[in-house]
């Protein structure tokens, strides 16, 4: 292998790397998203390794918004270039990177496929998992609407994702499950931007509430068919709970339920959602449901 050279992202690259490169595995379309230019309001370098001036490998370090305790890592490298040393030279050199940054922090986070290259890359640098989630997709049908009666049906409400009330319920859920990796205090403004928005992908969501209170809530990020006839993909839906509520599992079930009543419906599972693991977990084992994806995510 020849002497490999290192330079900053170009803006041309990525349209470049995606020719080259082909499909990414895993997960990593969405790491490729952060490849970009040099900035410092958010902190963020990318490198790029060239064999020949071929870009072989690329590597960014980048802050996270949300989560102000550590910075965002994302390495890729070609498989012909694998096992020589080029990703743990990136990771040294984004070290370096952060090293030299006023971000207040120069811990780093990554997200890797359970038993990838990826992950025994990161084992290998000393990157450690600190959660895994999973993308679920529960079966239309699977779960029988038990606790919600003709009578209780009123304490199922369509709400609309602008709702201040609907934003503090899902960001109270998102701190509390989210303790491995504090979350910064962004305001309620923020919150509805990243995650109930038209620009987050949100279409609409559902509360399921008890004594007037929203117990669990569910945000869907897809867009439904205008045909009721056509096939339903599984929608895109965020379930949160009040983590607070000692029935937050039967809650969920319940919520769950009534979403899959006809149509499947895909969902986020991070081993801290305690109370829709209870609830996904029997669903999987029984054939109810089927994990889609698996994800670690890493730090040192």
């Amino acid at each position: 292998m020849t002497e490999l050279t290192y330079r900053p992202w170009d803006p041309s690259d990525g349209a470049a790397l995606n020719d080259i490169w082909g499909d990414a595995e895993h997960d990593a379309i969405a790491g490729r998203e952060l490849f970009r230019e040099p900035s410092d309001e958010p902190f963020s370098r990318t490198i790029v390794a060239e064999d020949q001036g071929i870009p072989v490998a690329a590597a960014v370090v980048a802050e996270a918004g949300v989560h102000p305790e550590r910075l965002w890592a994302y390495i890729e490298v070609t498989k012909d270039h694998r096992g020589k040393g080029v990703g743990a030279t990136l990771l040294g050199m984004l070290k370096k990177e952060a090293q030299a940054a006023d971000t207040g922090t120069q811990r780093l986070r990554a997200k890797v496929g359970p038993g990838t290259p990826g992950a025994a890359f990161a084992a290998s640098a000393g990157l450690k998992p600190i959660q895994r989630s999973r993308i679920v997709r529960v079966a239309a049908g699977s779960l029988r609407l038990e606790g919600i009666s003709e009578d209780s049906r009123k304490d199922v409400e369509d709400l609309a994702t602008g709702s201040v009330e609907l934003t503090r319920a899902l960001w109270d859920f998102y701190v509390s499950v989210h303790q491995w990796d504090p979350p910064a205090d962004i305001g309620l403004g923020k919150v509805n931007q990243l995650f109930l928005s038209e620009a987050a992908g949100a279409h609409g969501a559902v509360v399921l509430r008890e004594a007037g209170k929203i117990r669990v809530f569910a945000v869907s990020y897809t867009q439904p068919q205008e045909d009721p006839e056509a096939a339903q993909p599984p929608a895109d839906v965020l379930l949160g709970y009040d983590t607070s509520d000692p029935k937050a599992s039967e809650g969920a079930r319940q919520l769950l339920a009534l979403l899959t009543h006809q149509y499947p419906v895909e969902v986020e599972v991070d081993e801290s959602m305690t109370a829709l693991t209870a609830v996904v977990d029997p669903l999987i084992e029984a054939g109810g449901a089927a994990v889609v994806s698996e994800t670690d995510i890493v730090s040192d």
